[in-house]
């Protein structure tokens, strides 16, 4: 699974069943990286940078897999240094049932 598929299979699929009501932007480094934008008010994912994200999720392109496959948890990528929020942290735990 590489992050397109998760951005913009996996979590397009989802994004109807969540009720937040937030614009997140997640940049993923390394060489399956890339920016993609979770926009839960209009119910859309798409790949570009959003100006007026709620909250920004950097993470490497393997950690994000590790994370939707359930191999490691969020908290202990954030713990580690490996998964950096800017903006509204609250949001980024509540974004378990999205990418879980």
């Amino acid at each position: 699974m590489t992050p397109k598929q998760i951005f913009e299979d996996q979590l397009a699929n989802k994004i109807g069943s969540v009720d937040l009501d937030s614009i997140y932007q997640f940049n993923v480094t390394g060489d399956e990286g890339g920016e993609w934008v979770v926009d839960l008010k209009d119910k859309k994912v798409y790949a570009g940078d959003a100006d007026d994200a709620d909250c920004t999720i950097t993470i490497a392109d393997e950690d994000l897999v590790g994370l939707v496959n359930g191999d490691v948890a969020g908290p202990q990528l954030f713990m580690m240094g490996k998964l950096q929020i800017a903006g509204d942290m609250s949001l980024a735990m509540k974004l378990g049932d999205l990418l879980g």
